[in-house]
């Protein structure tokens, strides 16, 4: 039984303009140890799935309308939400992309990263306390824990701002951990060194992880699956290897060729014709039709493609192949 099992996840926003369809019938699964690289290009649903899984979604304006979402074998959409204020940092956590929004200014970071292992762990004695947030500073490789945990957001890097929102994440050492656009605000350099801090944590503690990105250098180095997502709906996933060297999805292919080759000269750089379409407006039928180079007349119809096996866990959502 995989360890998360997301059966045509819906989450639409409410506005005055109409409904945003954020979310609009994510099926996925991820097995205990894997992780699942959700790729695509900005406003396609990515973190929206990802605040969904959590249960983030701001009540007064969005809503998870249907589906749902099995983990260990239990549907969260079923629980209080007292009960997912237990899960969230115990069992699933999120690293959200901006570390300066995601850390408190007026807090130090010591007081930060002990928030969640006070509270699901309940560990209240302060030498005890000090003990385990040094050691989870240590997990990411931060400098002088026992001096710096006295420090504010504001007296670290960058780079070392992001390894503190990793370690308010894995501080209660949850069995999913959802990492969205982690690299985003990083250098070259740093970003290399964050993604094997990440890697040598999974592999010390069997750590489950969905890495959510729009770079295929970060998905070839971190992931072993890949979903393809676009305009709120997956339109392809498989194991890292046939994505990339077998991409069935006009999209998939077209996200690929955009990648610069070292290899090849070439006077300009390939890009995909057009813009994602506005969730609001979602057009008929493939949401991709509009800027796909190998459209032909089944494509023109009111239905969403089915969903077609390719063989050794590769399904792909496109009228090629149904």
């Amino acid at each position: 039984m995989a360890l998360l099992d997301v059966r045509d996840l819906k989450t639409y926003f409410f506005t005055s303009q109409g409904t945003v369809k954020a979310v609009n019938g994510v099926s996925l699964q991820v097995e205990e140890g894997e992780t699942l690289g959700l790729v695509g290009e900005s406003g396609c649903g990515k973190t929206q799935t990802g605040f969904s899984l959590l249960r983030l979604i701001p009540q007064r304006e969005g809503k998870i309308v249907s589906g749902q979402i099995y983990f260990n074998g239990e549907d969260l959409l079923l629980k209080s939400e007292k009960e997912m204020r237990n899960y969230r940092g115990r069992h699933l956590s999120m690293i959200l992309q901006d570390p300066m929004v995601s850390l408190n200014p007026v807090f130090s970071i010591g007081d930060q990263v002990g928030e969640g292992i006070t509270l699901h762990q309940g560990i209240k004695n302060k030498d005890k306390l000090r003990e385990k947030i040094i050691e989870i500073m240590r997990l990411v490789r931060i400098p002088s824990p026992g001096t710096r945990l006295r420090d504010y957001p504001h007296q670290y890097s960058g780079g070392m701002r992001q390894r503190i929102v990793g370690a308010i994440a894995l501080s209660c050492q949850p069995h999913l951990l959802i990492a969205d656009e982690a690299t985003t605000s990083l250098d070259a350099t740093i970003q290399v060194q964050y993604l094997n801090v990440l890697k040598d944590i999974q592999r010390k503690h069997n750590l489950t992880m969905i890495f959510i990105t729009h770079d295929l250098g970060i998905v070839a180095k971190m992931c072993n699956k890949v979903a393809v997502m676009y305009a709120g709906r997956i339109v392809e996933m498989g194991e890292l290897t046939t994505i990339f060297n077998h991409p069935a999805h006009p999209y998939t292919q077209a996200l690929l060729h955009s990648v610069p080759k070292v290899e090849e000269r070439v006077e300009r750089l390939y890009s995909i014709d057009g813009q994602p379409p506005r969730p609001i407006n979602l057009p008929p039928g493939c949401s991709f039709r509009p800027r796909c180079s190998e459209k032909f007349a089944v494509c023109e119809g009111e239905e969403f493609p089915p969903e077609a096996d390719l063989g050794h866990n590769h399904i792909v959502r496109c009228w090629k192949y149904a």
